[in-house]
């Protein structure tokens, strides 16, 4: 039978299957079965970061992940929380400039997932068009610590406001927003989408004003992080003609970062959570801008090793996870 006696057919069978469980425990012990839940660190209600960390948390729950997610200050403590091994948190997202790899060991980016405006809504008859008129205002400004804070005071503090001759309030998100409705304060400073519930609240009411940033481009040559935004005139309501002319923003980038050890599976599935939830045309960005690998300071994460791409040619169908282990006896990821 072709040159083969039952001896050597019998010792082929004996190899074929050693070889199976070798890579079967390489698989087990090497490429561990991922947690069924995760931690992941926001901010406070009403922001954006808390907007999407719930958008992020259904996607999750789809393939029956639990993502738990962290009220925090801002990005600010999001940092401190990915750094602290004790936390819990292996996700957070954070701004730009809020630190780069050699104060952030251990960290890795995934990527810019959106572009985010600093507001500035203000509740008067005048119209506010220059930062200086701040001064002698109540600003809710963030928790001191907070990403929001921060910016206030290294943006308004070039206008001359700061703390000196303004009132810097910790309220923020939808606190910041009762704030402004109940005369606590003049104006609001926050970051955050427009589809933010803060933020989108304070777009819709006809008694808050936008202030415009004429000099964006200057700020973004003063500070590199910056980049320079425009609200579209009616983007925001296109019948009430909301807002009634262009107004120019400053912003910065939106960041997701999780600790290097994070099991690879869950990096996977946030990948494709960050496409799904970034891809679409938005307010600030084009159809396919977002998500992408453009990231300053921390180390981008890199893609699976040759080994796992290899891997996949055991994974029957197409896996769109991109990792063997989570194939196997999970249909819904392939």
């Amino acid at each position: 039978m072709l040159g083969f006696n039952r001896w050597q057919l019998f010792k082929g069978l004996v190899l074929a299957v050693g070889a199976m469980g070798i890579v079967s425990l390489a698989l087990t012990y090497f490429i561990p079965a991922p947690p069924s839940k995760v931690a992941m660190a926001t901010a406070f209600k009403g922001s954006s970061f808390e907007y999407y960390g719930r958008q992020y948390q259904q996607i999750f729950a789809r393939y029956n992940i639990e993502l738990e997610l962290r009220e925090t200050a801002g990005a600010v403590e999001n940092l401190k929380l990915l750094l602290d091994p004790k936390s819990g948190v292996q996700i957070g997202l954070v701004v730009g400039g809020v630190s780069d790899g050699k104060h952030a060991p251990g960290l890795l980016s995934l990527g810019t997932i959106y572009n985010n405006p600093y507001w500035l809504f203000y509740s008067s008859s005048e119209p506010f068009d220059r930062l200086s008129q701040l001064k002698g205002k109540r600003i809710a400004a963030g928790p001191i610590g907070s990403g929001t804070r921060s910016a206030a005071e290294q943006i308004l503090g070039k206008a001359g406001v700061n703390s000196e001759n303004a009132a810097f309030l910790p309220f923020a998100g939808s606190a910041a927003v009762e704030a402004l409705n109940d005369g606590k304060v003049d104006a609001v400073w926050i970051f955050g989408a427009p589809d933010a519930v803060a933020v989108h609240s304070l777009l819709h009411n006809p008694n808050v004003g936008i202030m415009s940033f004429p000099t964006a481009e200057a700020f973004t040559i003063i500070f590199p992080e910056l980049v320079r935004l425009v609200l579209p005139r009616g983007v925001i309501n296109i019948d009430r003609d909301i807002p009634p002319a262009d107004v120019p923003l400053i912003g910065s980038t939106a960041k997701v970062l999780v600790r290097s050890d994070l099991h690879p599976e869950i990096v996977q599935l946030l990948l494709q959570t960050m496409v799904e939830e970034h891809g679409a045309r938005a307010v600030f960005q084009r159809s396919g801008e977002f998500p992408n690998g453009t990231t300053a300071n921390i180390p981008l994460l890199r893609p699976p090793s040759t080994f796992t791409k290899m891997a996949l040619r055991s994974c029957k169908g197409t896996c769109l996870c991109g990792y063997p282990s989570m194939c196997r006896g999970r249909s819904q990821f392939c």
